[in-house]
């Protein structure tokens, strides 16, 4: 497990009103991916693949807020080896399971779980 925080999300209420300030006042780079209800965010030079081309920075996404995620604050992202091995040891720790693992198209795979103070945080594996 690396364990690194890879990965930002920011809920919104409105997503061009949130695209808009983030682009307009950070300089972020916003894509919307309406097949995916999500919004992905470039906060520094990046390759498509690989990511971040420079170190000091991590990339993010956007999503609406939702009864699922209902949370009024930004959550991390950490990369781990497999999202079930993580959500297992969650739950035996207090935390509770929010999402399964899901596939995010044919990247990689996405979990969220709630940690014992109750804040949100999202899992990582790649495909």
């Amino acid at each position: 497990m690396t364990g690194k925080v890879v990965h930002f999300e920011i809920p919104f209420d409105d997503g061009d009103r949130a695209r808009k300030f983030y682009g307009e006042t950070f300089g972020w780079q916003v894509t919307p991916m309406p097949e995916m209800g999500y919004t992905m965010v470039m906060t520094g030079p990046s390759d498509p693949e690989m990511g971040p081309t420079e170190p000091g920075f991590i990339n993010g996404g956007m999503f609406e807020r939702s009864e699922q995620f209902p949370g009024k604050a930004p959550n991390i992202v950490i990369d781990v080896p497999s999202v079930d091995e993580v959500l297992r040891k969650v739950e035996a720790a207090g935390g509770k399971t929010v999402t399964e693992k899901m596939p995010v198209g044919d990247m990689g795979f996405a979990g969220y779980f709630t940690d014992t103070e109750g804040n949100l945080i999202g899992l990582w594996e790649t495909a």
